[in-house]
């Protein structure tokens, strides 16, 4: 049976209908940009450095990351009215945060294999990125000795000897979330959110901590010297007093 032409014309007009209605716009979806600082598992890009602070031998390998954190807010932030400054924005702290711990191979060691919760003995100097050195132990009378995964120094140190042999050398780039944190630390000269440079050797390890350095071993005396002890003291001695004449009765 062939549609008579009301029908069909009815069937024209939903289709042009059709064709014309505009397609729902689609929902934008913003995806979180992969981390520009390192490519990952490739070279990483460490901070400008001032000239201040020693240029790494010539032949060292390309910077790479030892670890890429990104820390995530739990309340998502949807919307942002245009009235708000970005400076308000950022304070609010909703927005995803990625940092990393990069490194620079400056020498691999010839010795084992550096092993979790040994105490590590270690030459270190510490930089900001201004070139300002704010620690070292080169020149002090013994090296640096720490217990790995104690937290006993900052989490860069805990993170950056991870896969070192002993004898060799690493230059860390440990951001501030690893490092003294918001605040700094005022003692050290390290102002708040400072970025660090360390140039670490790693000297040895070792199951135990060391041994409390020696007291220091008195001078000897000089040839030719007589110790003469001190002369006694004299016994003092108690005389009796004297006995008083007898008295003598003269009868009248």
């Amino acid at each position: 049976m062939k549609p008579t032409l009301p029908l069909l014309a009815l069937a024209l007009t939903a289709a042009t209908l059709t064709a014309q209605t505009p397609a729902k716009p689609a929902v934008a979806v913003h995806h979180a940009a992969a981390p520009t600082h390192t490519d990952l598992g490739g070279c990483a890009k460490p901070p400008a450095l001032s000239p201040k602070i020693p240029a790494l031998p010539v032949g060292t390998p390309c910077a790479r990351s030892l670890f890429v954190f990104t820390t995530s807010p739990s309340i998502k932030l949807d919307y942002v009215s245009p009235l708000v400054t970005p400076e308000v924005r950022e304070s609010l702290g909703l927005s995803p945060n990625t940092f990393s711990l990069d490194y620079s191979e400056v020498k691999v060691g010839a010795g084992p294999l550096a092993e979790p919760k040994k105490y590590y003995t270690v030459q270190y100097t510490g930089y900001l990125l201004d070139g300002t050195q704010f620690d070292t132990s080169v020149g002090k009378p013994e090296p640096f000795t720490f217990q790995v995964g104690a937290h006993r120094v900052i989490p860069g140190w805990d993170l950056g000897t991870q896969g070192m042999h002993i004898g060799g050398k690493r230059r860390l780039y440990i951001p501030w979330q690893l490092g003294y944190g918001e605040r700094g630390n005022p003692q050290g000269n390290i102002p708040p959110k400072a970025e660090l440079v360390f140039d670490i050797e790693l000297v040895s390890q070792s199951d135990n901590p060391p041994a409390p350095p020696t007291p220091p071993t008195p001078p000897p005396a000089p040839r030719g010297a007589t110790t003469t002890p001190p002369p006694a003291k004299p016994t003092p001695t108690t005389t009796p007093p004297a006995t008083p004449p007898a008295a003598t009765t003269t009868p009248k």
